[in-house]
């Protein structure tokens, strides 16, 4: 029987135990003579056991077996649990989520896992185990194996690189190896690839950029780069950018590639033909257990009432759908001018009709936060333990659902944040206790839903944030000058602490000071068209406010023309909008200003923002957009409203990042193209 069909259904429910697993561990180190979350956790383990049995991969189900050996003798009161007990078994669970990981990237989920076996043997036998300090044992992301830097190249990338050529470009593979010390993996290639991306196109990495951005690579990965620039320059701005150990740029050749690839199929031919004689050696009496179990499990799946669907399938689903849209909206605009009464029906029901199956299909890409918030219990446990905390997590609405794109890009700066209350937030017991505070500090990460949005926020109650100590660090570093520092509200204030490299932190430590952080929090959100606040009172303790979109893909605008040209508002960023006569406008600050309900808002002429070539002369009155991001607004001057409508929203590709104000484009109903205005960009 093949087993490959069974594979994505293995590997999903893997992780949904090994998942379990830490969970549960983690309550059992709250309530450590509670048999019932012991027996959680050893049928967890004795599921993923059997399954990697049935699979055929021992190496997982001996590593299981001798996990599952610790946490009966746990249940039988052989055993007493500890926190020493536990780190072993998370050391286990580690291992398990590597080999697991190993196997849904096509390898055989093969790993040395003997030091961490004689542990478990130590600690059945009663005996206690020596735990070494070292973060590489502690860390998820520091268990990857060293990968290779070695690249296959597609036909597509491979004719890329021979265009370029002919067109005068270089094509350089970009070797580039991060410090040991780096903590934040993810940020540095992130600033990395900003760096290639100005110099040039980036058109293969390895490992790939959702394994770049997941940490999924010890500290080297190479990216294939075409540019115009020497090597010498290159390997001098990838430099720049801080906790690189080195880089290594090598030219390449078409003709090179396809040397390299060959004797790469030579070798991979000469490996399999050995695998096959290994391979032979299989008995029949192990394929029959495994078509045996592989047949009861094939049974149990077809009763579940849900099924799994790639991501993938549902990307090329939502396409499809985008297209769509842009023909209903070209079917709209034709029923309108042609004025057909029964057009006018169908194309009203067409447009229903395809309203809820955006819906279906946008609920089908959502997924629930809760995946990326399973990870914080286990890293604030192992954080609060490095710094000499006490603190408990408090997780509220982890059920909230995000589309599928956002969830994957939020991890990254919720860790960021949640380290960030751990160090700075949070104070030692010693301080909350002399401060008249409980010993154990609190963090609390709430998620939740308002209109169109998702907002999460990191709440503690540690010692808040000094305005006197971030305004004196900011006019050292030459941030701000002393008369804005006189100036700023203390929202104003805490908005510096987003501003790269700074740090409050009097000494550098494994977990913060460096400077590096919030900066990557604040651009990954922006990003995301989302925004970041803080609130914070001193000596009480701050909260770290998100505000993101449900979904990126289908947005719903206002369309307003400017001379000729149209543009599109996100509603998500306008209050109202408003006609303005050309006397109301006043000057202030050599700034033109309205009084918009009591308030001083000042004015944005798009058409000179954009530099729109002018064909009409002004009229005596201003069609006016009150536009709004965080505390802050502004009036948005454009010729006339169009109305509302949902348009896809499309880059403008790699060549056009850095256009001021423009977030992106789509193609209206009548096939025209409408840049979609960046109202943040414009009020910042």
């Amino acid at each position: 029987m093949d087993m490959n069909q069974y594979l994505e259904v293995f590997i999903e429910e893997s992780k949904e135990h090994l998942q379990a697993c830490n969970q549960h561990i983690l309550e059992l180190e709250k309530n450590p003579n509670d048999m019932d979350i012991v027996n959680e956790i050893f049928r967890s383990a004795h599921t993923l056991k059997g399954m990697s049995a049935t699979m055929g991969y021992e190496d997982l189900a001996n590593l299981t077996h001798k996990m599952e050996n610790v946490l009966d003798a746990i249940r039988n009161h052989k055993i007493t649990v500890t926190p020493e007990v536990l780190d072993v078994v998370f050391l286990a669970i580690d291992d398990l989520e590597a080999m697991v990981e190993s196997i849904a990237e096509g390898g055989d989920g093969k790993r040395d896992v003997s030091e961490v076996v004689n542990k478990l043997g130590l600690i059945e036998k009663g005996e206690s185990p020596v735990i070494t300090d070292s973060k590489e044992e502690v860390a998820v992301a520091t268990l990857e194996p060293k990968v290779k830097l070695s690249s296959q190249y597609d036909e597509f990338e491979l004719t890329v690189i021979q265009q370029s050529k002919e067109q005068g470009f270089e094509s350089y593979e970009v070797h580039v190896t991060l410090r040991e010390d780096c903590l934040l993996k993810a940020a540095r290639v992130f600033m990395v690839f900003e760096v290639l991306e100005k110099l040039g196109e980036v058109i293969k990495s390895y490992p790939t950029t959702d394994q770049l951005e997941e940490e999924q690579f010890d500290h080297d990965f190479m990216v294939t780069l075409v540019s115009k620039d020497s090597k010498e320059d290159i390997q001098k701005k990838i430099m720049k950018v801080s906790e690189i150990e080195k880089v290594e740029v090598q030219p390449i050749s078409f003709e090179e590639i396809r040397q390299r690839q060959e004797e790469t199929v030579r070798e991979e031919q000469k490996v399999s033909e050995e695998q096959a004689v290994t391979d032979s050696t299989v008995t029949p009496k192990q394929t029959d257990q495994n078509k045996k179990a592989n047949t009861t499990h094939a049974t149990k799946q077809t009763a579940s009432k849900t099924i799994r669907v790639n991501i993938e399938r549902l990307d090329i689903l939502m396409n499809l759908f985008e297209e769509l849209v842009i023909d209903r909206g070209r079917l709209e605009q034709i029923s309108k001018e042609l004025n057909n009464q029964e057009l006018h029906e169908t194309v009203e029901r067409m447009s229903r009709v395809s309203g809820d199956l955006q819906n279906i299909i946008l609920n089908m890409r959502m997924v629930p936060v809760e995946t990326v918030f399973n990870r914080f219990p286990r890293m604030v446990r192992q954080l609060a333990r490095d710094l000499g905390k006490k603190i408990n997590l408090e997780i509220i609405g982890a059920e909230t659902e995000l589309d599928r794109t956002v969830i994957d890009e939020i991890g990254d700066p919720l860790v960021h944040l949640i380290r960030n209350a751990l160090d700075h937030g949070v104070e030692t017991p010693d301080v909350r206790k002399a401060k008249g505070k409980n010993e154990e500090g609190s963090v609390v990460l709430k998620a939740y839903h308002s209109g169109n949005h998702v907002f999460i926020e990191i709440e503690d109650d540690g010692a808040g944030i000094s305005r006197e100590k971030v305004l004196k660090k900011a006019l050292n570093k030459g941030i701000i000058n002393e008369q804005t520092a006189a100036a700023m509200t203390d929202k104003q204030v805490y908005e510096l602490i987003f501003a790269s490299g700074f740090s409050t932190a009097e000494k550098i430590s494994d977990v913060s000071g460096r400077g590096v952080g919030l900066d990557v929090v604040k651009n990954t959100i922006e990003s995301l068209g989302g925004t970041v606040s803080i609130d914070s009172k001193e000596g009480e303790g701050s909260i770290f406010s998100i505000q993101l979109p449900l979904t990126l893909s289908i947005i719903s605008v206002m369309l307003v023309e400017i001379q000729k040209e149209k543009y599109a508002i996100p509603l998500s960023s306008i209050i109202e909008t408003a006609i303005v006569k050309k006397d109301e406008i006043m000057n202030a600050h050599n700034q033109r200003v309205i009084d918009f309900r009591g308030r001083v808002v000042p004015l944005l002429f798009l058409k000179d923002i954009f530099q729109v070539p002018v064909f009409e002369e002004e009229d005596e009155f201003y069609s006016v957009i009150i536009v709004r991001k965080g505390d802050k607004m502004a009036g948005l001057v454009v010729d006339s409203f169009i109305g509302q409508q949902e348009v896809v929203l499309k880059s403008l590709g790699n060549y056009l990042t850095n256009v001021f104000a423009i977030s992106g484009a789509t193609i209206l109903g009548d096939g025209q193209v409408a840049l979609i205005v960046d109202c943040n960009a414009l009020i910042k």
